[in-house]
């Protein structure tokens, strides 16, 4: 379905509109302001490009999850455990040695995570990312039971699903994706602080070039298509990202954020959505589009597992698979659209998500 998503972004129309999809139409961006300046600082926004050429990545040598050195003594939260990406990072994660609190909605679905083999061990824990009680008891647990965390991985989402609302009232693609996981990194700060360069990598995806911030209906009460926010959601991520960093880096904390897409990946992310909006033929047709475009699992969370453990990682990065349109391939250093740059934007939706969740991060007013 991305896949679908990113042709219809260049401008190709779908071929299904009798089938009830939602047409699309193409979108301008504006030229890019490289150098902008916001509380005094100022941020080249070029510099991952210009460092991805002195890496000469994309790379000759494709890293694959074989490559993780031993991650024996670090603990690791992975959002969405129990399936597709999730799962995946867990069990290469677990499978060199590290310590993998495995959070996820349904205890009873997570326990696969707990039959993984490997050196290292499964924490499972429930957390529902759609519920704001749910994050901040999830949090508190983990606090209690760990002084470090060394990287949290929010990975967990969910994709083009018709309108509904979380337990605290917000449009659900965005309070899953962005808000529940704003919320939990605040919540977690602590124990992220108190980790030697700690990483918080945040799952975003090429969806986000049809995305906009719509700060005026964020909810989407007044007009709401449901790839449109889908889009916004996964925006949000890189400008929580982007945020983030800024404010990691402000602080003089040793901790940096960074993103990561998956390509298209045949997981259950995309037939979870297709049963979702009870459309049969939207079924069928994701179930060939993942047979003939869409990459494994265990290919498609190589850019997290990257930005998660790799050396050389820098703050503000974006991973992404390096073959064509990014919809498959081996990580590399991918490029996001000028709205995912726009530091207005994210010092924006900072303040509205602390708004909204009353997390606000003040543990990073503390550090320096």
């Amino acid at each position: 379905m991305e896949t679908l998503c990113r042709l219809s972004y260049w401008g190709v129309h779908r071929t299904l509109d009798a089938a009830g999809w939602e047409p699309r139409s193409g979108h301008s961006e504006a030229a890019p302001d490289e150098v902008t300046r916001r509380r005094g600082r100022r941020t080249n926004l070029g510099a991952p490009l210009a460092r991805a050429a002195k890496l000469g990545l994309a790379y000759d040598m494709k890293w694959t999850a074989a490559d993780i050195a031993d991650q024996s003594g670090k603990t690791f939260v992975v959002t969405g455990a129990n399936s597709g990406l999730g799962l995946e990072a867990t069990k290469a994660l677990v499978t060199h040695g590290a310590t993998v609190v495995a959070a996820c909605r349904n205890l009873d679905a997570g326990r696969i995570c707990t039959a993984l083999p490997g050196p290292g061990t499964v924490d499972l824990r429930r957390l529902d990312l759609a519920d704001l009680t749910s994050v901040a008891q999830f949090a508190r647990s983990v606090v209690d039971d760990y002084q470090t965390i060394d990287v949290l991985l929010n990975n967990a989402g969910v994709m083009a699903l018709p309108r509904g609302e979380t337990a605290d009232g917000f449009e659900r693609q965005f309070g899953t994706n962005h808000l529940g996981h704003f919320a939990l990194t605040g919540e977690l700060l602590d124990p992220l602080l108190a980790a030697p360069a700690a990483r918080v990598v945040t799952v975003s995806s090429t969806a986000h070039r049809m995305g906009k911030m719509n700060f005026d209906d964020l909810m989407g009460e007044r007009n709401y298509q449901r790839w449109s926010a889908y889009g916004q959601s996964k925006l949000a991520n890189l400008l929580f990202t982007a945020e983030l960093q800024q404010r990691f880096a402000a602080a003089g904390a040793d901790a940096i954020a960074v993103a990561a897409h998956p390509g298209y990946s045949a997981t259950n992310l995309q037939s979870a959505h297709a049963r979702e909006i009870g459309r049969g033929i939207e079924e069928k047709f994701t179930a060939v589009m993942n047979k003939v475009l869409g990459q494994s699992a265990e290919m498609g969370v190589l850019p997290e597992l990257y930005a998660a453990v790799a050396p050389g990682v820098a703050g503000g990065e974006y991973y992404g698979p390096d073959g064509f349109m990014e919809s498959r391939g081996h990580p590399t250093l991918v490029t996001p659209n000028d709205r995912a740059r726009d530091e207005a934007d994210a010092a924006r939706l900072w303040a509205e998500s602390v708004r909204l969740t009353g997390v606000d991060y003040a543990q990073l007013d503390r550090t320096v």
